[in-house]
């Protein structure tokens, strides 16, 4: 179906349409609705080479992924993000360039992005401590939001990030108050922010509580879950054992099942679990009743929020920086239980 046809079906002018669908405020809200309804239920598509000669735009938003880290292709997480971001671009009629680079080629791909005008806007994922990502966005002045946030940078940027840091300080609460004291992190890379931020939660709980942080109970590692099951059972095998783990994704939580079943221990009762990130499409925590108690936020949700964000600085440069902070929510799950009476004792 094209544009006029649209309008056709509506009894409006072209130009009447074309301004409901791309939000000009002139055009009254009855009307809006009416057209985007009318696009919807006739399955109605911009063109968007059009639109773009139109507007002077490329009508696409860029997302470079190094190969370093060519595993979040495949990763449950990122795929959520992609899914979610991928609906808010098809709703505003752009296309979304997804470039695979080699580490040492991250950087030119940017500028290469950018000088060819391939792209209206970038989305950075993964951002470390020290980003030099926002740096180069900023000097090649195009719109751009970060999928997180990178502690070391002080100068103002756009992004979206949830509250890792109360997040995990909560999630260990939760297992202190259980009676837990041997409580295990299982984190990602510790160069990347957000782990910095949880493990940071982790610590001020235990602090809080007059809890000793046990160095050989925490580690960083890339969140797999044959990591996750590496690490579990190196700790399970200790003198004195953690009774809980709080990890960092639930595919580090996966791998913990797994060493605690291969220790004939049982999840919940024995030893206690709580992972992040269980609100997954393809990778669902459980059915009616969740198997892990999880900390909470749609990856998903998150994907299209961002690229809303992102969206409205393209179309208003000027309106940024932006920023926006999610709350997590703590799910019960059925692994989490009161700190057995003789780890407590042993503790």
């Amino acid at each position: 179906m094209t544009l006029r046809e649209l309008a056709q079906d509506l009894g409006l002018s072209p130009t009447t349409v074309s301004r409901a669908l791309n939000g000009y405020p002139e055009v009254a809200e009855d009307t809006r609705w009416r057209v985007m309804e009318a696009a919807r239920r006739l399955n109605y598509r911009p063109n968007t080479r059009a639109k773009s000669l139109a507007t002077g735009r490329a009508q696409a938003i860029g997302h470079v992924i190094p190969v370093s880290a060519k595993h979040q292709i495949v990763n449950p997480v990122f795929a959520d993000f992609i899914a979610g971001a991928g609906e808010s671009y098809a709703r505003a009629g752009y296309d979304m360039v997804l470039t695979v680079v080699a580490d040492d080629d991250e950087a030119q791909a940017y500028r290469d992005l950018v000088g060819r005008g391939t792209v209206d806007g970038m989305i950075v994922h993964g951002p470390r401590q020290h980003d030099p990502r926002i740096p180069l966005l900023r000097e090649l002045d195009i719109p751009f939001l970060v999928h997180g946030r990178s502690s070391g940078i002080t100068a103002p940027y756009s992004w979206l990030d949830i509250n890792n840091r109360r997040g995990f300080t909560r999630a260990t609460d939760a297992l202190l108050d259980m009676g837990h004291r041997r409580i295990a992190l299982i984190n990602g890379l510790e160069d990347m922010d957000f782990a910095i931020r949880r493990r940071e939660g982790y610590l001020d709980a235990l602090q809080a509580r007059a809890v000793r942080a046990d160095p050989a109970l925490m580690v960083a590692a890339e969140m797999t879950e044959t990591n996750g099951y590496r690490a579990a059972c190196r700790m399970l095998e200790m003198d004195n054992p953690p009774s809980a783990f709080l990890v960092s994704s639930i595919l580090l939580a996966i791998g913990v099942r797994h060493a605690l079943w291969d220790a004939g221990m049982h999840l919940g009762r024995d030893v206690s679990v709580i992972t992040h990130d269980d609100d997954l499409s393809y990778l669902k925590n459980g059915d009616a009743v969740p198997l892990f108690t999880a900390t909470r936020s749609s990856v998903r949700e998150a994907g299209r929020l961002a690229a809303d964000m992102l969206l409205d600085l393209v179309a208003d440069p000027a309106s940024g920086p932006v920023t926006r902070l999610l709350e997590v929510d703590l799910i019960v799950g059925r692994s989490t239980g009161p700190c057995p009476a003789s780890t407590r004792k042993s503790a």
